[in-house]
């Protein structure tokens, strides 16, 4: 860490700027989200208690509901005088069976409505009970002798079980005060049930339940737990509320972990990490109820880590925003400097020093100044030296043009034409003439490009030259499209590859050779072949020839090794030492020129010069697919096929073209 910010003044000014601005904007971050999960926690709270109120004011109705109907009853004459009489009154009975039926059916939360007379036998009810005798928890209430709520407990009807919670009250005579009878209203726990019910309650994480002055569970909807002491399912819980059952207190006089308010409600801590929860309740006066929910705190967590996604997303956003507006910032400031380094470590000797952009009066731009007049005095030394370089090389050129001019060679080849014709030397004239034209096809009045025709003209004449050097040793044959003869391509691409194949193919095998030129169209391109009947060669040669051609120029010369077995090295330095003017076609020519020296001045140096052109020819053949890889693109490379003891194939594709370019 401490080498990658040395190593960059940029990396420095921007870890410094950054960390200036993103430590304070984290702590802010930090602090949002602490502040929003407090206010999300105590919204929960406040919601929650909002509904513990609603489904109290709706328990309520339901109790002063019943409250008020058992009043009704008690006091009702017909029910009276039927309490009254000595013995019961069938039609009196069904009258008032009836009217209580329509009441409870009046009221969906009323499982049943019952009397029970002290002076003889028998019930009214308004529901079908199988059990006939007394439930116990009615006989604990008329032990009891008052009014009084029962807890929850199940009656079996023809629909199956049923959880209910009774009234039972005493019905008095109202005209001496005397007990007639009970009366036993019961509350359906089922729909009462439904009021606990809401979605909304802790996001519907949370639970309500309904529990009674003894702590046993009235209402709930999980039913298993109907009648079973809170304590054992949250051990504790009721001595942390005011006033429950077990009450605890710690000394002080208040609550432990709570707040309460004069309603008789409030909210505690409830557990210990997973099973942390936040429980509020509300108590029901009438009958000192208390309704319990409870929260859990993995709601808290789902709300604080979104909390916490959405505060870390716009501390993000902001964080990247001022890493974006640093970098712009400390980039601006230190961007003359970098320039100036890249200017100073990527000098290049063939080029002039690009200029320093000083715009600005400050140190930075005086040191711009400084180097622009450094580059302007090494620009002027070099313009000196490429002068009188220049002045040099002009020279030495005129001397060799005065040396080798065209007309010169031209005159000279015609008279020694003319000389030997008129001596009766008839091989050394067609020798002569062929080279003649060999060369004034080759120089193409410094063109690049010439018509087909013309280059298999010069094909001829070159074979016309080795013919009369090896008499009766090869023939050559051409098939070439009429229609191609008039279309242009690059000069002196079948000269070097007829050369390679007489020279590394039919020179070195017995008999008479033949090289084949084909020269056909294919679509918009042209492809040209020369093959020959030589010796081949093997797969690992062939491996290597490939492999050279696959090379840049630079490696394929050191790679591409030679028939005389020098190295690829060589030949390019000894191509280096020609004139680079016509260097992509010198080997080619001055192999045939050698070649014909060679043959006219001795012919028992016939190894060594083929030896020679041997060399001359590999690097002919890099030469051609250099050239052919330069004007027409990676399409046109040369492809070599051959096989040992059946000969070589070499051909190439390039696109038909109706003039120069």
């Amino acid at each position: 860490m401490h080498k990658w910010l040395a190593t960059s003044l940029q990396r420095k000014l921007s870890v410094v700027v950054a960390g200036s601005m993103i430590v304070p904007m984290l702590a802010l971050g930090i602090f949002a989200f602490v502040i929003s999960s407090n206010i999300t926690e105590e919204k929960t709270k406040l919601t929650g208690s909002d509904m513990l109120k609603q489904m109290d004011a709706n328990l309520r109705f339901m109790l002063e509901d019943i409250e008020t109907l058992s009043i009704f009853l008690i006091g009702e004459r017909d029910l009276q005088a039927y309490l009254t009489g000595p013995e019961d009154d069938e039609a009196k009975r069904t009258e008032l069976v009836g009217r209580m039926t329509n009441l409870a059916a009046s009221k969906p939360y009323i499982a049943n409505i019952a009397i029970y007379p002290e002076r003889f036998e028998g019930r009214l009810s308004t529901a079908t009970w199988y059990e006939n005798e007394l439930p116990a928890e009615a006989a604990k209430a008329f032990a009891g002798g008052g009014k009084t709520w029962s807890g929850v407990y199940a009656i079996r009807d023809y629909a199956g079980m049923e959880q209910v919670m009774t009234l039972f009250r005493p019905i008095r005579s109202i005209y001496d005060f005397r007990r007639l009878g009970w009366l036993a209203i019961s509350l359906d726990e089922q729909e009462l049930a439904r009021n606990l019910e809401s979605p909304e309650f802790g996001q519907g994480m949370g639970k309500v339940e309904l529990v009674g002055v003894d702590g046993t569970i009235l209402s709930s909807t999980d039913k298993s737990r109907l009648g079973r002491p809170l304590e054992d399912y949250a051990p504790g819980l009721l001595a942390l509320i005011p006033g429950g059952v077990a009450a605890a207190d710690d000394g002080d006089g208040l609550p432990n972990a709570a707040s309460v308010n004069g309603n008789g409600s409030g909210s505690v801590i409830y557990g210990e990490g997973d099973e942390k929860s936040t429980v509020l309740y509300r108590r029901e006066p009438l009958t000192d109820w208390m309704l319990v929910g409870r929260v859990p705190y993995d709601q808290y967590r789902a709300e604080n880590r979104y909390i916490l996604t959405l505060t870390a997303e716009v501390v993000g956003v902001s964080v990247l925003a001022c890493t974006l507006l640093i970098w712009f910032t400390v980039r601006r400031i230190t961007r003359p400097l970098r320039v100036l380094t890249r200017h100073l470590s990527r000098i290049d000797p063939e080029r002039p020093l690009p200029r320093f952009p000083a715009t600005s009066d400050d140190e930075i731009g005086r040191l711009g100044h400084s180097y622009n007049m450094l580059g302007a005095h090494i620009e002027q030394l070099k313009r000196e030296v490429i002068r009188g370089e220049a002045r040099k090389k002009e020279a030495d050129l005129r001397a060799l043009q005065a040396q080798i001019n065209p007309h010169f060679l031209y005159n000279t080849l015609s008279s020694i034409h003319w000389i030997a014709l008129m001596s009766g030397e008839r091989r050394i004239a067609d020798m002569v003439e062929g080279l003649s034209d060999f060369l004034r096809i080759s120089l193409n009045q410094g063109r690049d490009y010439c018509p087909v025709e013309q280059e298999v003209a010069h094909i001829r004449n070159y074979v016309r030259v080795q013919s009369i050097r090896f008499p009766d040793k090869f023939a050559v044959e051409y098939i070439v499209d009429e229609g191609l003869l008039d279309k242009w391509m690059l000069k002196l691409l079948l000269q070097p590859l007829v050369e390679n194949a007489l020279i590394h193919g039919i020179q070195k095998r017995d008999g008479v050779g033949t090289i084949t030129i084909l020269i056909q169209p294919e679509g918009k391109r042209m492809n040209v072949m020369v093959m020959d009947d030589g010796l081949g060669m093997s797969a690992e040669r062939l491996r290597e020839v490939r492999q050279a051609l696959a090379l840049p120029g630079g490696e394929e010369a050191e790679a591409m090794p030679t028939a005389t077995g020098m190295p690829g090295a060589a030949l390019a330095e000894a191509a280096a030492t020609r004139d680079p003017a016509v260097a992509p076609v010198t080997p080619s020519i001055s192999s045939a020129s050698a070649t014909s020296g060679g043959s006219v001045a001795s012919t028992a140096s016939a190894a060594s010069a083929a030896s020679s052109a041997g060399l001359a020819a590999g690097y002919g053949l890099r030469n051609v697919n250099e050239r052919l890889l330069l004007h027409y693109g990676r399409e046109a490379g040369l492809t070599v096929d051959s096989r040992e003891g059946e000969g070589t194939q070499v051909s190439f594709s390039i696109p038909i073209m109706e003039g120069s370019p």
